[in-house]
């Protein structure tokens, strides 16, 4: 899964030299968060965000009355209060690179550029919820069950096993490491009417299923 196939293509862009005001309008309008700025090249130069715009905005307790407010913000350009150092990312890359990128930079956001740093794209948060959503088949009606393991080589296998002898289909996995050493499994797949029987079954292995329930 490459960051290309979920992202915004073509996004909305403004100049550097638009107006606070304007940037403010075609935010509102669009109904976006964040307004890439970029040259005559279409190369970025910074990103401006709603909150940008809230912060440059004076409050209401302002002496300014509403002509003076208006003329004084579409005199200053977004240029002013861009962030100039945008955190970008190509592409090419991985959901995985751009999920953890933002969570390490505590962003709802990437702009997307090519290998001459011109916008292509913007991914957002929303985007990587599709992805886990997608990824998952969380709306396709499967069973959800959740597997205590432990961390050793060949347990997927031992699992996915006891699913294939009872002919049922597993949509994915998703494995996450316990504290007391063990593996915790989330396993969604095309039950049906055999869920007892694959409780059973698992527990005959060895292998204890703490929860299950059906998503979607």
């Amino acid at each position: 899964m490459f960051v290309q196939n979920y992202m915004t293509s073509k996004p909305i862009t403004a100049s550097v030299d638009i107006s606070i005001l304007d940037a403010a309008e075609i935010m509102r309008v669009s109904k976006v968060r964040r307004l890439p700025l970029v040259d005559a090249q279409g190369i970025l130069q910074g990103i401006v965000t709603d909150r940008d715009v809230r912060q440059a905005t004076p409050s209401s307790a302002t002496t300014l009355d509403k002509h003076e407010l208006s003329y004084l913000l579409g005199k200053l350009t977004a240029k002013s209060i861009m962030t100039r150092n945008v955190i970008t990312i190509g592409g090419e890359a991985t959901i995985e690179e751009a999920a953890l990128l933002m969570y390490k930079r505590r962003i709802g956001g990437l702009v997307i550029v090519d290998a001459e740093n011109k916008v292509q794209g913007i991914i957002t948060e929303t985007d990587i919820f599709k992805v886990f959503v997608d990824t998952m088949g969380l709306l396709e009606g499967k069973t959800r069950l959740t597997i205590n393991a432990n961390d050793r080589i060949g347990v997927l296998g031992e699992i996915s096993n006891v699913f294939r002898d009872l002919s049922l289909n597993i949509t994915s996995i998703v494995t996450t490491p316990m504290k007391n050493g063990k593996k915790e499994l989330v396993i969604r797949a095309d039950v049906v009417d055999k869920k007892e029987l694959l409780v059973e079954k698992l527990r005959e292995k060895g292998f204890e299923v703490t929860h299950i329930t059906e998503i979607g």
